[in-house]
């Protein structure tokens, strides 16, 4: 298995109705989607998860696998899930990385890039 037989891709979105920013509160989903394009099905057994806030706070997460499941995804398959942050400033990055582990018991680390939660307007 190779790591780019997989692609992760992240969709955040801001929550404006639960966040206040009076209170350094952002909430922000995102929805995940992790494509498998290998002829190997896999097992995405638990997570890490760097979150970086806009005031150089880090937060680390790590668990077994994702939203409550450790989903096996079929060869040519895509598994997707949503689920969220809260940030104390209105932009921050998460960054991380699955474990899965393929048909033949191999286990191995697949990147999920980095990408933005930021509160619209907030950026030019």
């Amino acid at each position: 298995m190779n790591e780019t037989d997989l692609k992760v891709s992240a969709k955040p979105l801001y929550l404006a109705d639960q966040s206040d920013p009076d209170a350094e509160r952002y909430v922000f989903s995102y929805q995940i989607e992790v494509a498998n394009q290998s002829h190997m099905r896999v097992q995405l057994m638990s997570r890490y998860w760097l979150i970086t806030h806009g005031s150089g706070r880090v937060e680390e997460v790590v668990g077994e696998g994702v939203v409550g499941q450790q989903p096996v995804i079929e060869a040519g398959g895509a598994f997707r899930y949503s689920s969220g942050a809260i940030l104390e400033s209105p932009v921050g990055t998460m960054e991380g990385h699955y474990v899965l582990v393929d048909d033949a018991g191999r286990e191995f680390q697949l990147t999920i890039p980095r990408f933005r939660l930021c509160m619209p307007g907030i950026l030019h």
